[in-house]
């Protein structure tokens, strides 16, 4: 099991420490990202190295660009070409491609002569390069531009379904893909068959068709809504900014004010904050007038308006700023560090 380290802030510098608030890397670095799949990224010469839980730095090579790591190895980039390295540092795959994405499912894709195909965690071709883009595999389909069209292959490379539009997106857990035809998106299944015709608006500036608790944020204009996996409109496209759901709830702003809805669009919690967060862990930040506080899943106030800045909990501790000093607390409220 992964532990779980939390950024924290001293005399400008940052380091990390435990959910007990220990201290486990000391602050030393100016700029530091949040642990994903066991590392962090710090800003080193104007370099990004990765950083393992015990602070230790893979400082084997030194990269225009290193990537987050997915199935332990990490893409990265020297000069105009891209390689792999693995957990320890080690370059695992040379630096060769024109461009390369993460691995998923022991496959990557990958470009050489501007044609994508998929690569194994050896380097080796899985998949020869023949496709004009491609994405990455779940459950053993991939999509894939070929001759003007979207494809979706196997992990042999051959073509289980074809969808006739201009981009595709891979297979979420819930087996329905994001297709985009001109400025619109719409919906597939995992056979091929269409859920829904494109109709909603596409930009690349926005995840849509992304679903949580099966619904997907749709924009009409600027009002937002959310339809099911069916692809039908479940909740109208009555809201100035909507967010996902999460423990049943999603926030949502109308008329100038924050509150929060069900999945079948009923008001839950009434629109009465200025801002507000997701739902994590039972509880969700809000924001009343200056300050930011807590409440639970019927609106009740859990923990006091009185933060300058507050973020959604994580394994039991979220991050709040008060008078400009980071600071952690659990769920009662208790401060488990605070900036000196």
């Amino acid at each position: 099991m992964e532990l779980t380290l939390y950024k924290i802030r001293e005399n400008g510098k940052f380091g990390f420490m435990d959910r007990f608030g220990t201290v486990v890397i000391e602050p030393q670095y100016y700029e530091a990202e949040a642990f994903y799949n066991g590392f962090s990224r710090i800003r080193l010469n104007n370099k990004l190295i990765p950083m393992d839980h015990m602070g230790r730095l893979l400082m084997k090579h030194f990269f225009n660009y290193v990537g987050l790591f997915e199935e332990e190895k990490a893409r990265v980039q020297l000069v105009t070409r891209w390689g792999y390295i693995d957990t320890r540092g080690n370059l695992a795959i040379p630096i060769q491609f024109e461009a390369a994405g993460d691995f998923s499912e022991g496959m990557a894709p990958a470009s050489l002569y501007q044609q994508y195909g998929f690569i194994d965690h050896q380097g080796h071709w899985k998949v020869s390069p023949q496709f004009t883009w491609a994405g990455s595999f779940h459950d053993g389909l991939a999509p894939v531009g070929h001759n003007g069209h979207c494809l979706f292959v196997g992990t042999d490379g051959e073509t289980v379904f074809e969808w006739p539009g201009d981009k595709a997106f891979p297979f979420q857990e819930n087996d329905r893909a994001v297709i985009v035809r001109g400025d619109q998106w719409g919906l597939l299944d995992r056979s091929g068959d269409l859920v829904c015709e494109p109709c909603f608006h596409y930009s690349d500036d926005m995840d849509y068709g992304v679903f949580h608790e099966d619904r997907a944020i749709i924009q009409e204009q600027e009002r937002f809504g959310y339809i099911d996996l069916d692809g039908g409109v479940v909740i109208d496209t009555v809201f100035d900014r909507v967010g996902d759901f999460s423990h049943g709830l999603a926030p949502v702003r109308k008329s100038g004010g924050f509150g929060f809805i069900d999945r079948s669009g009923q008001v839950r919690i009434p629109f009465s904050y200025q801002d507000v967060g997701l739902f994590s862990e039972g509880l969700a930040q809000v924001r009343k007038k200056a300050f930011w506080g807590y409440i639970d899943t019927t609106g009740t106030p859990r923990i006091p308006f009185k933060y300058d800045r507050a973020h959604p909990f994580r394994d039991g501790l979220a991050w709040v700023e008060r008078n400009g000093r980071w600071a952690y607390i659990d769920q009662s409220g208790s401060v488990v560090w605070e900036e000196r």
